[in-house]
């Protein structure tokens, strides 16, 4: 590995560039389906036309499965926010604008975000009674087909010198309410310590897609009981319950 640039190094994950290609290495933690998943996730986005990195293989290296893919030289948009912060209205329009771009998107082969929502609430550790009620409420919330991105944060896009924007990790990308993914990136952000970031990203959305406000407050419960299934940090899962029980 001496001769590759790390990128990120995680617990089951090591991701590198080799010259101009990028490699995510996944660790025995993850299953075969879950990588071959986010491969497939890649390429069904890649055919909506959408600027993501080229896929080029899934394929063993030292016995661990990978993902080989275009590496995209640029800065992240979150690096941008903080480099420049005289220019964040201009980066938080382009925020918002792509991922508006990503929710014109459809590819109707990509996994429904309501059934990914409704499994999720179930292994979250709630009560039957809440679980009962949650699921109730997403039936009834209405159903899109639009690409959603499930991780729609700013250090997933890249900005290249020529200034083209990238979106990366479609490892979550499913279909669904464009609504649920704002929400989501909002929550994520929030738990990040991003408050008023959060706060204007969710605002200037809603405003250019003419969604009103308490139309996106009725998935927070939704979205934070949801990622309960994937939170160990005790004052993590404490803001997300309170979410859930319209506390916060």
């Amino acid at each position: 590995m001496n001769e590759h640039t790390v990128l990120a190094r995680h617990r089951e994950k090591l991701i590198y560039r080799d010259g101009d290609k990028l490699v995510k290495l996944f660790g025995e933690h993850y299953s075969k389906s879950d990588i071959l998943n986010e491969a497939i996730n890649q390429a069904r986005v890649a055919e909506t036309g959408l600027a993501i990195p080229k896929l080029y293989d899934v394929t063993t290296i030292d016995g661990k499965t990978a993902i080989v893919m275009d590496f995209i030289e640029g800065d992240t948009l979150k690096d941008l926010f903080f480099r420049y912060p005289e220019r964040q209205g201009e980066f938080l329009s382009l925020y918002v604008a792509l991922h508006r771009e990503v929710h014109a998107k459809k590819h109707l082969l990509l996994t429904k975000y309501i059934d990914k929502l409704k499994l999720k609430i179930l292994a979250g550790g709630l009560d039957a009674s809440t679980r009962y009620d949650l699921s109730m409420r997403l039936d009834d919330m209405r159903r899109h087909t639009h690409v959603l991105h499930g991780d729609f944060l700013p250090s997933n896009i890249i900005l290249t010198r020529d200034g083209t924007p990238y979106i990366l990790d479609w490892s979550h990308a499913s279909q669904g309410n464009a609504t649920a993914d704002v929400v989501k990136s909002c929550l994520l952000l929030r738990l990040a310590g991003a408050e008023e970031f959060a706060e204007d990203y969710l605002t200037r959305y809603l405003s250019a897609a003419h969604i009103e406000r308490a139309y996106a407050d009725e998935w927070v419960p939704l979205i934070a009981a949801a990622r309960l299934s994937r939170e160990t940090d005790p004052a993590v899962r404490a803001r997300l319950l309170k979410w859930t029980y319209g506390e916060e």
